[in-house]
C-alpha cells in the first residue's frame, strides 16, 4: 500500500511542484464556487434561460480562439513563473470587483458577459502557461504522474467546490462565490513566488532552433505529426459537442428536475467524483499512452454520456454520471500526456496551446448551439446527442486507425535537446539515448534506433 501511495504522488516529492500543486488545490476549489455561482447567477437574472448561459460560456471561451496560439508562443519565451504570477494577481481583481457588483445588488446580464470574456482572456494566455510549466517543475519522467495529479487536484476541488458552493449561495448569495475566489489566489501568487527557479528544468534557449519561434512552426510541427494530430482532432470534435456539462447540468437541475443549487451541486459532485477516478487511473502511468488508449477513452466517453442523457430520473442520471466523469478524465489525460510527451520542448508551449485551443476553445462554437438545443428540446437531448456524436467520432477513429495500423510511426527526435529531421533521414525510426545499465549495440556506435511508439 506504502509502494502504491507512493508511486501515486511521485511528483510531491518535488518541492517546486508541491508548492504549485497546494496552490492550485485552493485556488480550483474556490473557483468551482465561483463558477457554480456564475452559472446561477447568469440563470437568475436572465429568468432561467439557457440561451443566456451559452452566450455567457461562448464569451468565456472565445479569447482561447483569438489568443491561445499566441500565449503558446509567449509559454515558449517568456519565464512561465512570472506569467502565473500576474494572472493569478489579475484574477484576484476581477473577482472582486465583481462579487462586489453582485452584493451592492447593482449587477446587471451585460456585465456578466464583460466579466466572462476578460476572465475567458486571461484563462486563454494561462492555460498553455501552465500546463507546460509542469513540465520545468518536474521534468520528463514524472511529467505523466504530475499531469494526472493536476487532474485528481482539478476534480477533487470539482467535488468540494459546487457542494461549498451550494451552501454558501443559500446562505450568501452568490456574491460571496465571487469573493471567496477572490482571496483564494492570494494562496497560489505565494506558492509561485517561494519556488526556486534553478530547480526548473528548463530549455537553454540557445538549442532551439533558429528563426523557429514562431505560431506557425508550431503548426507546422504538429502537422508532421500523425501520432499528435490523431489525440487534437478528436478532442476537437469531443470537446465541441460532448464536453458541455458545465452548461447542460444547471439547466437539467433546475428545469428537468426543479431543483436548487444545493442539487445541482450534487450533480456536478456525481460527475467529479468518476472524474477522480479516471485521474488517479493516470498516475502510475510512466511513459507515453498508446493511440488505443486514447481512443478505448473515447469510446467509453461517447457510451456513458449518452446514457446519462437518457436517464429518466435523477437518481439514475446521478449514478451515470460517475462513470461518464471517470471517461471524461481519463480520455481528457491521455490525450493530453500523449500529446505533450511526444512534444519537443521547444514546441511544448504552442503544441499544448493548439491542443487546449480544440479542446476547450471551440466552446464558442459549440456551447451556443448546446444551449438553444437544450431550450428547444430539453437538456437531456442536449446530452445524449453529444454523447452519441462523440461515439461516432470514436469509432470512425478506431477504424481508420485499424485500416493503417502504422500510421504513428513517423521520424522524431524524442529527446528534449534536438529539433525534427527530414522524414527521409530516418524513416519510421528515432534516436535516443541508452537506458543505463544497458549495453550499447556494437554496431550502432552513439545514439539508438527504435520505432515510434503507436
Amino acid at each position: 500500500m506504502r509502494a502504491f501511495l507512493g508511486s501515486t504522488i511521485q511528483s510531491l516529492q518535488v518541492r517546486n511542484y508541491r508548492l504549485f500543486a497546494t496552490g492550485q488545490l485552493i485556488s480550483l476549489i474556490f473557483g468551482w464556487v465561483q463558477i457554480t455561482a456564475q452559472d446561477w447567477l447568469v440563470l437568475q437574472v436572465s429568468h432561467d434561460s439557457a440561451s443566456a448561459l451559452g452566450v455567457v460560456t461562448a464569451l468565456q471561451f472565445t479569447p482561447m480562439l483569438l489568443f491561445m496560439l499566441y500565449a503558446g508562443k509567449l509559454a515558449d519565451r517568456l519565464d512561465k513563473r512570472l506569467m502565473l504570477i500576474a494572472l493569478n494577481s489579475a484574477w484576484l481583481v476581477l473577482s472582486a470587483l465583481m462579487g462586489v457588483l453582485v452584493i451592492g445588488g447593482a449587477v446587471q446580464l451585460w456585465q456578466v458577459y464583460v466579466f466572462a470574456l476578460v476572465w475567458g482572456t486571461a484563462v486563454a494566455v494561462e492555460t498553455p502557461v501552465r500546463q507546460s510549466f509542469v513540465y520545468e517543475l518536474v521534468g520528463p519522467s514524472l511529467l505523466p504522474n504530475a499531469l494526472s495529479l493536476n487532474a485528481t487536484t482539478f476534480n477533487s476541488a470539482r467535488v468540494l467546490g459546487p457542494a461549498i458552493a451550494g451552501l454558501m449561495i443559500a446562505g450568501f448569495g452568490t456574491g460571496a462565490g465571487f469573493l471567496a475566489n477572490a482571496l483564494s489566489y492570494v494562496v497560489p501568487v505565494i506558492a509561485l513566488a517561494r519556488m526556486r527557479p534553478a530547480e526548473l528544468h528548463r530549455t537553454d534557449p540557445g538549442r532551439r532552433p533558429a528563426g523557429d519561434t514562431r505560431v506557425v512552426d508550431g503548426l507546422r510541427y504538429v502537422s508532421r505529426r500523425p501520432d499528435l494530430l490523431l489525440p487534437i482532432v478528436l478532442m476537437l470534435v469531443i470537446g465541441m459537442v460532448g464536453y458541455n456539462f458545465q452548461l447542460t447540468l444547471p439547466v437539467l437541475a433546475k428545469g428537468t428536475f426543479h431543483s436548487g443549487p444545493a442539487t445541482f451541486g450534487l450533480l456536478v459532485t456525481a460527475l467529479a467524483l468518476g472524474s477522480i477516478g479516471g485521474a488517479l487511473a493516470g498516475t502510475r502511468r510512466r511513459s507515453r499512452p498508446s493511440v488505443w488508449i486514447v481512443l478505448g477513452g473515447a469510446v467509453a466517453f461517447g457510451v456513458f454520456a449518452t446514457l446519462s442523457g437518457l436517464m429518466p430520473t435523477y437518481l439514475l442520471t446521478a449514478l451515470v454520471l460517475v462513470p461518464t466523469g471517470f471517461s471524461t478524465i481519463y480520455l481528457a489525460q491521455a490525450a493530453n500526456q500523449r500529446v505533450q510527451l511526444g512534444t519537443d520542448s521547444a514546441y511544448r508551449g504552442r503544441v499544448t496551446a493548439l491542443y487546449f485551443l480544440v479542446f476547450m476553445g471551440t466552446n464558442p462554437v459549440g456551447a451556443p448551439l448546446v444551449g438553444w438545443l437544450a431550450q428547444v428540446a430539453g437538456p437531456r437531448v442536449a446530452i445524449w446527442l453529444g454523447g452519441l456524436i462523440s461515439l461516432l467520432v470514436a469509432l470512425v477513429a478506431l477504424a481508420v486507425r485499424l485500416r493503417k495500423p502504422h500510421e504513428d510511426v513517423v521520424s522524431v527526435w524524442q529527446g528534449d535537446d534536438h529539433g525534427v529531421p527530414p522524414p527521409a533521414e530516418l524513416p519510421g525510426r528515432r534516436l535516443h539515448p541508452v537506458t543505463p545499465g544497458r549495453r550499447a549495440r556494437p554496431d550502432r556506435p552513439g545514439a539508438q534506433l527504435s520505432r515510434v511508439d503507436g
